[in-house]
């Protein structure tokens, strides 16, 4: 304890004895003695934020306009010089449909959209696939992908690690054209957009790699069999094709598909569930590829593994409206996707 310079100047003489009772101390010694210090409450750190990319807690769900979309389309019918938008009213343009319906560009070929769908758990540090879905005829993204089709649930349902891409095509409209799909090398460019726009949605460019590496299995009902023809003839991305699922969805084109799967076989999967709609197409694409010496399954197989070309039919042409939800079972796409080995 501090005293005064006066007071530590004056020290007992020799021989004396000291005050055995303690000096008390000064007022003003007193005064300077130091306040106890307060302990200072430690600051909280934050929250450490989980290292790397994590599994999606809740589906994203997104309708994205893409450069690279089907429509709107101005250029020809494949392999001919026939403008594919022929008619006109006005400043209007529109396409011939081959019913003879004429379809106006702007209700119908003007929708840039893509579906975009991450399911709950999807984990972008596994091996990854994304699911291309070309829908039929008469169909709009919301109404019919969505609710009526529940292609979404589905994937998610299917207990595989895979995302949904689904474009708009033709909207609302008895209407099978391609537009885009028919350009040389237009799927893989769309699939290479669809990779970025997953990304953004995901929200982490770290993840950016899983979706460009990521193998694509294409998924077509009805009327989608024309792009999924057309993506596999010249859409430039065959490589990264693992498998194609026609759902009641060979109404043409068979070659291109049997050249498709001659060309791929021990790389990729076919399977082509039927009804009596497409009962005589199917029958002329096993011809096909019997010609080339593919051996085909006539059932549904135990699994999609590579090498694996089966043909399962289902029952009559009343199921076809409804076959994306029922066909061999309940959820086929979600029973089909299951079948692909993770």
């Amino acid at each position: 304890m501090p005293f005064s310079a006066h007071a530590q100047s004056k020290r007992p003489a020799r021989g004396s004895r000291q005050s055995s009772k303690p000096s008390k101390p000064s007022a003003r010694s007193a005064a300077a003695k130091p306040a106890p210090a307060r302990s200072a409450k430690p600051t909280p750190k934050p929250a450490a934020k989980p290292a790397g990319p994590a599994p999606v807690a809740a589906a994203r769900t997104e309708f994205v306009a893409f450069n690279t979309s089907a429509f709107p389309y101005r250029g020809y019918l494949p392999d001919t010089r026939k403008p594919f938008l022929d008619a006109r009213s006005g400043r209007r343009r529109g396409h011939t449909s081959l019913r003879g319906t004429v379809y106006w560009e702007d209700q119908t070929y003007s929708d840039r959209r893509s579906l975009l769908f991450l399911p709950p758990g999807f984990d972008p540090r596994r091996p990854a696939m994304i699911v291309v879905y070309f829908h039929g005829q008469g169909a709009t993204l919301e109404r019919d992908v969505v609710m009526r089709q529940a292609v979404p649930r589905q994937v998610a349902e299917s207990g595989r690690n895979a995302v949904l891409v689904a474009p708009q095509l033709a909207y609302d409209a008895a209407d099978s054209s391609a537009g885009n799909f028919w350009k040389p090398g237009h799927f893989a460019a769309f699939v290479d957009e669809a990779a970025e726009r997953l990304m953004r949605l995901y929200g982490d460019r770290a993840v950016g790699r899983t979706f460009n590496l990521a193998p694509v299995v294409i998924v077509a009902y009805s009327g989608g069999y024309l792009p999924a023809a057309y993506a596999l003839d010249r859409g430039g991305a065959t490589h990264r094709v693992k498998g194609v699922i026609l759902l009641d969805a060979l109404y043409g084109d068979e070659d291109k598909f049997a050249a498709w799967v001659a060309r791929r076989r021990r790389q990729t999967f076919l399977l082509s569930a039927y009804t009596e709609s497409t009962r005589e197409e199917n029958g002329t694409l096993q011809t096909l590829l019997a010609k080339r010496r593919v051996s085909v399954r006539h059932s549904l197989p135990p699994s999609l593994d590579s090498g694996t070309v089966a043909f399962a039919a289902c029952g009559n042409r009343d199921m076809h409206g409804d076959f994306v939800t029922r066909a061999w079972r309940t959820d086929p796409l979600r029973h089909a996707l299951s079948m692909i080995p993770a």
